[in-house]
């Protein structure tokens, strides 16, 4: 087993249209608006930026994105990472049980020294802060779309 490589699939149920919910999504720029952990998010030409994420462990993890799909249609946005987290990402926004369903699906392998360290040990801990930081996001993505 490589330690240092991580999987996670999320699901979000939230108010609104899949429509309402990807608008919201592919401003990357705005997310440090709704996400408490998200602590930077800066988009360089639109297609990609610089992210800064904190959950309650005390580090922050920085990638450079770059999209690798923006689809409206299918409701998909997905992107490449690089920096401390090395892998992608990506959101498939569809109709919901009560509004919309925002599926988050992300591989990553560790990059950061200090955590590819502590990959044994610290594991469960990296999986219960991550869960965190999705519960927080989902929590704060489902109020902003509430408010519009």
């Amino acid at each position: 087993m490589n330690w240092c490589h991580y999987r996670f699939r999320s699901l979000w149920d939230l108010p609104g249209t899949p429509a309402q919910a990807y608008a919201v999504l592919e401003r990357v720029e705005d997310y440090p608006l709704w996400w408490p952990q998200v602590r930077e998010a800066t988009s360089d030409d639109g297609r990609g930026g610089v992210f800064r994420f904190r959950s309650f462990l005390p580090y922050d993890l920085v990638v450079t994105a770059r999209e690798r799909r923006r689809d409206p249609e299918a409701g998909v946005l997905e992107i490449t990472m690089a920096g401390d987290l090395e892998g992608w990402a990506r959101w498939t926004v569809t109709d919901g049980p009560r509004g919309t369903r925002a599926r988050y699906d992300q591989e990553v392998e560790v990059r950061r020294p200090l955590m590819r360290r502590l990959a044994v040990p610290g594991r469960p801990v990296f999986l219960l802060n991550h869960a965190l930081m999705m519960r927080a996001g989902r929590r704060g993505l489902a109020a902003y779309l509430a408010a519009v």
